[in-house]
């Protein structure tokens, strides 16, 4: 992928070289890197709220009592899980992060979710049933309010950035049930 990026970069100095317009490099640069920063910093601000509000959550109980609400449904996409795991919290963790369009910051609560996971697997080298599964519903996630997108339509300046949220469930949950079936069905055949 490094390979690609580099090769489309020299690329375009080329053809602004050969085009005689290579005053487009400079003011490239030092524009798009501006809003890289920008962009950068105001998802930083939005992964830092998150993960704070998902360790009050934790820390307040809150997980615990999602995870005994969704107790059932767990066990049946995870049921090598044993109940009281912490696999369990770090999932379920990670799936609010996504369902309310944190996912950036689901990324860290989904790599704890996944070393959670890698306790309970017998090969090490080879992903359990449980931790595909996981991978599964934390790429398609089922995202209730996608805050990430609505910020990104707000600052490109979408009249109405908040449009895309029924079209984001169904969209969401159509590819998490799709996920999880295909997942299913592959738990069948792995040896």
């Amino acid at each position: 992928m490094n390979i690609i990026w580099i090769l489309m970069i020299l690329f375009g100095m080329l053809v602004a070289l050969l085009s005689g317009k290579i005053e487009i490099i400079n003011e490239v640069l030092i524009g798009d890197v501006q809003e890289a920063v920008v962009f950068a910093i105001s998802l930083t601000g939005i992964m830092a709220v998150w993960l704070g509000l998902m360790n009050i959550a934790k820390k307040s109980g809150l997980i615990t009592s999602f995870s005994r609400i969704f107790r059932p449904v767990i066990k049946l996409l995870f049921p090598s899980i044993p109940v009281n795991h912490p696999a369990i919290s770090a999932i379920m963790m990670n799936m609010m992060a996504n369902m309310f369009g944190a996912g950036n910051s689901a990324t860290a609560l989904g790599l704890k979710a996944m070393e959670e996971l890698q306790t309970l697997n017998s090969n090490k080298k080879v992903a359990s049933n449980a931790m595909c599964m996981f991978l599964v519903i934390n790429m398609s996630s089922i995202q209730l309010i996608p805050l990430t997108v609505i910020k990104i339509r707000a600052d490109a300046a979408s009249s109405l950035p908040e449009e895309i949220i029924v079209t984001t469930i169904f969209a969401t949950t159509v590819s998490t049930i799709v996920g999880i079936l295909a997942c299913k069905a592959m738990e069948g055949r792995k040896s």
